[in-house]
């Protein structure tokens, strides 16, 4: 997003869109607009993709917002009606109003560019990286430019999980890659085009400058509602899966994706009670006292080398004994295939459901490297 010449000249004289949201934000100190003053900035000194546009003179015909709304306060999967925004007097057209996932042939005909700027985790069940495919697929069908301004993945070149099968395709998966890709939007956009799993369009990267995907990357923007730290985002890939079981992830709590607990856990010292929060507004088993585990004091790199690991859904699936009742279908849309929940009910642990993935997912590294921007 910094790097204006890089972008600004394609920008001149053509109607712009944006698919943008709350983390499409920079520090771009002396920056000025067309009046000489200098383009607003937040309290912390952060400068929106949008106000940077607008206040430089751009023509921004349309705002696209993806899951949890322009402003990343929605639930996961909340309808989000279109508005328009307050600043800027943009429309603001969701692509989660609860009627299509794609935009209409009028806005799609409303604009000549579109400038994607949203900040991933690298993970394949974190939705912003399919509404920009879903819109580079509308763009190619419309003929429109696509300008990617990438951003750094903080989970790195983590390439780790199965791959998706695509009968499990859904909202929370949408092309055959590993749990953790190893992938920036930008890589991601590449590697679709190039693999044939999106439309070919007109596509453009901006990339970040002096990084490489060993470079350690900390959001300065909780990415989504339920993503509130470092850590959240760095045990995601382990505790996500919870969301397809009868267990929570902290929801309603103020440890999201930190924590994790049920009523029927045994011998459990942390407990917490999920109640209705910004981003939760009715969250899995609110109400009720949930026993398990807090990881919210583990060590954030002790946290970022855990990766992808069933080690935590084994240990509840085994205490409370449920068997089948534990899983719900969302399950498979998650972990991508349906050979895991067969090998946790018949006993398998971690090490060995991780041996059945790793060769699949070493190809998928192979095949990532001719698509990368970075080392």
């Amino acid at each position: 997003m910094t790097d204006t010449a890089a972008y600004f000249p394609l920008l001149r004289g053509r109607r712009v869109a944006v698919l943008a949201n709350q983390t499409s934000v920079a520090r771009m100190p002396g920056v000025v607009g067309t009046t000489g003053r200098p383009v607003t900035a937040d309290e912390a000194g952060r400068i929106h993709l949008v106000d940077l546009l607008h206040e430089c003179g751009f023509d921004v015909e349309a705002i696209f917002s993806p899951e949890h709304g322009f402003r990343g306060t929605a639930d996961a999967g909340e309808k989000v009606s279109s508005s328009t925004d307050p600043r800027t007097g943009i429309p603001i057209r969701s692509l989660y109003d609860g009627r299509t996932l794609r935009p209409s042939d009028e806005a799609m005909r409303s604009f000549d560019v579109l400038v994607v700027d949203m900040q991933d985790v690298g993970l394949r069940f974190y939705t912003y990286y399919i509404s920009m495919l879903r819109m580079m697929d509308a763009s190619a069908e419309f003929g429109r430019k696509v300008i990617v301004l990438d951003r750094p993945n903080p989970n790195g070149d983590k390439v780790e999980g199965p791959l998706l099968d695509m009968r499990y395709k859904s909202g929370v998966g949408a092309l055959p890659i590993p749990v953790l890709h190893g992938l920036t939007m930008g890589e991601i956009a590449r590697m679709a085009v190039g693999e044939g799993w999106a439309r070919r369009c007109d596509l453009r990267i901006v990339p970040c400058r002096n990084y490489t995907h060993a470079t350690e990357y900390r959001l300065p923007v909780a990415p989504s509602p339920n993503l509130p730290t470092q850590r959240s985002v760095y045990l995601y890939a382990a505790l996500c899966p919870f969301e397809g079981t009868v267990v929570s992830v902290g929801r309603g709590t103020d440890r999201p994706f930190e924590i994790y607990g049920h009523p029927d856990l045994t011998d459990r010292r942390f407990s917490f009670t999920p109640h209705p929060t910004p981003g939760a507004k009715h969250p899995p088993l609110e109400g009720r006292l949930c026993r398990g585990e807090d990881l919210s004091r583990m060590p954030l790199e002790e946290a970022r080398a855990v990766g992808f690991s069933l080690q935590y859904v084994i240990d509840a699936f085994r205490d409370l004994g449920l068997g089948e009742a534990f899983f719900t279908p969302m399950f498979e849309k998650l972990v991508g295939v349906g050979w895991v929940r067969g090998m946790i009910l018949d006993g398998a642990s971690d090490e060995e459901i991780r041996a059945r993935w790793l060769p699949e997912a070493e190809a998928f590294r192979t095949l990532r490297a001719k698509y990368l921007l970075y080392e």
